[in-house]
């Protein structure tokens, strides 16, 4: 993108809510997501004078094969298996797209995505 003529593009990381509120014995995991938020942020100031944008994208519950458990139970802050609600994985593509479409000259910088009830508010 830097090198390209005419210079510029659109860099969009996969985060997740859990570099705000981490689940129980997430440690490794949400560590790699605190690192995902910090260099989204580092790329936003780097690439602004190569005209590239760089946003985030913050996933909470998708229903993935991943996640297919969480409807059963999930471990909760307070060390409890509570059921938690997913979403359709379709919605995460057209936030993406969204992210992706927008000129250049307009930038999500973060965005969260999550299934509406799940308990990310107050999490923790």
């Amino acid at each position: 993108m830097k090198a390209q003529n005419p210079q510029g593009g659109r860099i969009i990381n996969n985060g997740s809510i859990s570099a705000h509120v981490p689940r129980p014995n997430s440690a490794p995991y949400t560590t790699t997501k605190h690192a995902i938020t910090g260099l989204t942020r580092s790329l936003s100031l780097d690439g602004r004078k190569y005209n590239i944008a760089c946003g985030q994208i913050d996933v909470g519950n998708a229903e993935t094969p991943l996640m297919a458990g969480v409807k059963n139970g999930a471990m909760q802050a307070n060390g409890q298996m509570a059921p938690e609600p997913t979403m359709n994985v379709d919605e995460i593509g057209e936030a993406v797209a969204y992210m992706a479409e927008l000129p250049l000259e307009a930038n999500v910088q973060f965005m969260t995505i999550m299934a509406t009830a799940m308990p990310y508010i107050g999490r923790g």
